[in-house]
C-alpha cells in the first residue's frame, strides 16, 4: 500500500495512492494513518490535482547510517566493519518538488545522497533483529544532503542540518523487502549518478532498527536513513535532482541557493 501525504489547498491530509505510473489517484484517508486505522473519507482525487508533501514529519528524529554500502558511498575511508551513525532534525525535512536551498555563506560542496528510508510505526525500545519488521510502517525514498567540511572545520558537525537538506517522497510503500535487493539511484539534470542495490549493505535494515532502538527510544514516524551507494555528486543551484529506490518511486527537486 502507498500512502502519501499531500494538500488541495492549506490542510494537509493522508491517502492511499492506487494506478500504474502517470495515472496514479489519491483516495483520501481520515487522520494519520500512524495513529488510527485506514478509513477512506470517499473522496478521489488524481494525482496531478494535489500538491505532494513529505510523507511524513519526524515526530522526533531522523537517524542516519554513514558508510553502509560496501562499496563506500560518499566517504573516501570506504565501508567499515559497522554503521557510522549521525543525526538529523525533523526541520531539514521536505518533499517533492520543494527546492533544496544552499546558502550563499557556505562555500563547502552540498551532495546529493539517494538512500532507501525507514519509516517507524510504533514507540519501541530494545527491539530484536528478529521482532524489528513489526515495528516498521514502511518505507520511503530520501536524499541525505549535506555539506562536506573538511576534517577539523567546526562547522562539520552541522553539514547535513540545514532546512530542506532531507527531501522525502513521494509516498510511504508499507509492502515492500528492502532484502530483496532494492535498486537506488540517482540523477542530476538528467545523467545518473548513482545505481546502487540494497543488497550491497553493510547493515542489513532490520539490523539497523534494532541497534537504533537499543540506544534511544523510536517513535511512530521516526525516519532512519540506510546509507547511499557509491556516485554521490555534488549539486549546485539551478540543478534538478532525482533520486530512486526500486518498488517505491521517484523523487525529485530543484536546488537554489539563497
Amino acid at each position: 500500500m502507498r500512502i502519501a501525504r499531500f494538500t488541495l489547498d492549506l490542510d494537509p491530509q493522508y491517502g492511499v495512492v492506487e494506478g500504474e505510473e502517470g495515472d496514479e489517484v489519491i483516495h483520501a484517508i481520515a487522520g494519520d494513518p500512524l495513529y488510527t486505522e485506514i478509513a477512506p473519507t470517499g473522496k478521489t482525487y488524481p494525482i496531478d490535482d494535489v500538491r505532494l508533501l513529505a510523507p511524513v514529519i519526524p515526530r522526533s528524529k531522523l537517524i542516519g547510517v554513514a558508510r553502509n554500502y560496501r562499496a563506500g558511498g560518499t566517504d573516501p575511508g570506504g565501508s567499515p566493519a559497522g554503521p557510522v551513525w549521525f543525526g538529523k532534525p525533523n526541520t531539514s525535512v521536505c518533499g517533492p518538488g520543494d527546492p533544496v536551498v544552499l546558502s550563499r555563506q557556505v562555500q563547502a560542496p552540498a551532495y546529493l545522497e539517494a538512500e532507501l528510508a525507514v519509516v517507524i510505526g510504533r514507540i519501541v525500545k530494545d527491539v530484536t533483529v528478529a521482532d524489528a519488521a513489526a515495528v516498521i510502517f514502511g518505507y520511503t525514498v530520501a536524499n541525505d544532503v549535506g555539506y562536506r567540511f573538511e576534517s577539523g572545520d567546526p562547522a562539520k558537525f552541522f553539514g547535513k542540518y540545514r532546512d530542506t537538506f532531507t527531501p522525502l517522497g513521494p509516498w510511504i510503500e508499507t509492502d515492500l523487502d528492502p532484502a530483496a535487493g532494492l535498486a537506488v539511484r540517482s540523477w542530476v539534470d538528467g545523467d545518473v549518478k548513482q545505481d546502487g542495490s540494497t543488497a550491497d549493505l553493510v547493515t542489513g535494515v532490520l539490523e539497523l532498527v534494532a541497534t537504533a532502538s537499543a540506544v534511544c527510544t523510536l517513535l511512530p514516524g521516526d525516519v532512519l536513513l540506510t546509507g547511499t551507494p557509491a556516485g554521490a555528486s555534488i549539486i549546485e543551484a539551478g540543478q534538478r535532482v532525482t533520486c530512486e529506490v526500486g518498488g517505491i518511486g521517484a523523487l525529485t527537486n530543484p536546488v537554489v541557493r539563497r
